[in-house]
């Protein structure tokens, strides 16, 4: 009889601690929602297709900069198969089973390779994470493991240019320096 008694106190201790666990994934999505807001819908012009579809497993998204801070607001921290293309206006993530997540072109913030995301760990480059900004301002990371890891290469070309705030001096011609002025003047 003590056989049967240890069983079923394992048994719901496993219960309480899975019971748990999903209160706290609930929890975590309500804090995230005032800070995320809202998705981008799916335009119904995403505009030419540039590349793509590729196939993957989209690993999640995680609060940027964290690449542990997963997702919890609706299904977009949820694992899925996917397809994912470049649009003009920017990239879909068809996820199998799951909402799509549009990612305006407008919205990039970088495009690279990593060795993990969301609690998935790779190899070196073994995941294609996207920064992107939501309507909300926040930025978010959304990693890919694709089936064909090639076309990483194709996909960080998307990467958007770095601007900077300091003045590049050269662009402006010599500046009031008096030491350049006065090589200036004896040249």
């Amino acid at each position: 009889m003590s056989g049967v008694l240890v069983v079923a106190i394992v048994v719901l201790a496993w219960l309480g601690v899975i019971a748990l666990m999903l209160r706290g994934w609930r929890n975590r999505a309500r804090r995230q929602q005032d800070l995320l807001g809202a998705f981008p819908e799916v335009p119904l012009d995403p505009g030419a297709l540039r590349f793509g579809p590729h196939t993957g497993l989209y690993v999640g998204s995680t609060v940027a900069p964290s690449w542990q801070d997963r997702v919890a607001v609706g299904d977009y921290g949820d694992r899925a198969s996917t397809e994912f293309s470049a649009f003009d206006n920017g990239i879909l993530l068809s996820r199998h089973g799951a909402n799509p997540i549009w990612i305006p072109r407008e919205s990039l913030v970088a495009v690279r390779t990593e060795r993990g995301l969301a609690g998935k760990v790779m190899t070196a480059d073994g995941v294609l994470v996207i920064r992107w900004r939501l309507p909300s301002g926040t930025e978010i990371d959304s990693g890919v493991r694709a089936d064909d890891k090639s076309v990483y290469p194709t996909w960080v070309e998307l990467d958007p240019p770095k601007t900077t705030d300091t003045p590049d001096p050269a662009a402006d011609g010599p500046d009031d320096n008096p030491t350049d002025t006065a090589k200036e003047q004896r040249s």
